[in-house]
């Protein structure tokens, strides 16, 4: 397919971590997950992928009991301000990834206009952190190309809205896979699913995801998450 490189540098940001319990991770023991923005330099500007951990309710605090790294902190380690960023994307609007936006009243905030119809209802996040003062969103329906080279694509599943950002670069597509999985491993077991159920092998197989396909078709160099500090790389053939 015909896409346009761009000349990009992607920065990985600390937020902090959050202890995900037993109950959440398939296992006998809890797991302590980073949790990671992504800053983009564009000839367009700054975009930001992702924002860190909100503040959550007492429940939710002793639930998850997260350290957060401000993320004015994590820019400045990066040679950037709040005030530079030019763009917000969020790959959904859990508070862990949208805890950072009313830092950035009055940036735009590009989302999937079901995750947003989603956390206004209520029960998905914290009020507070979505109709803040000076929010200001540009909500997407489906796949969308918001500067040259970088493109929202829809990847549901762990919420409805969820989505993921892919990156057009002259030495391969990156992919800001958010939490579309949990961790690369995960991703690498969909990968190879997929891969088998295009070999003919016979069933029975387990599922993927279908976006998995339309990420293929971008031909990704390597897939970074919002959990896993880990990175998925196709493998090479010897």
């Amino acid at each position: 397919m015909q896409t346009t490189s761009t000349h990009t540098a992607v920065h990985r940001l600390d937020l902090g971590y959050f202890v995900r319990p037993a109950s959440e991770t398939g296992g006998p023991e809890p797991r302590v997950e980073p949790v990671l923005a992504y800053l983009v330099e564009h000839d367009r500007g700054l975009l930001l992928f992702d924002t860190g951990i909100g503040t959550g309710d007492p429940e939710t605090e002793a639930h998850y009991r997260p350290r957060r790294r401000p993320l004015q902190a994590a820019l400045t380690a990066v040679g950037a301000s709040l005030a530079d960023v030019s763009v917000v994307v969020n790959c959904h609007l859990h508070f862990d990834h949208c805890g950072g936006n009313p830092l950035l009243a009055g940036k735009p905030i590009v989302v999937q206009a079901v995750e947003l119809a989603t956390a206004r209802r209520g029960g998905h996040t914290f009020d507070e952190l979505i109709d803040f003062p000076g929010a200001r969103y540009e909500e997407l329906t489906g796949e969308a190309e918001i500067w040259p080279g970088v493109r929202v694509v829809p990847t549901p599943g762990h919420t409805d809205g969820h989505q993921s950002l892919v990156l057009h670069r002259p030495d391969g597509t990156v992919v800001l896979a958010g939490q579309a999985r949990d961790v690369a491993s995960h991703y690498a077991a969909d990968h190879l699913a997929r891969q088998a159920a295009s070999d003919g092998v016979e069933p029975p197989l387990p599922g993927y995801p279908r976006w998995l396909d339309r990420l293929a078709d971008f031909a990704p160099r390597r897939v970074l998450f919002a959990h896993d500090c880990s990175v998925w790389e196709p493998p090479r053939a010897g």
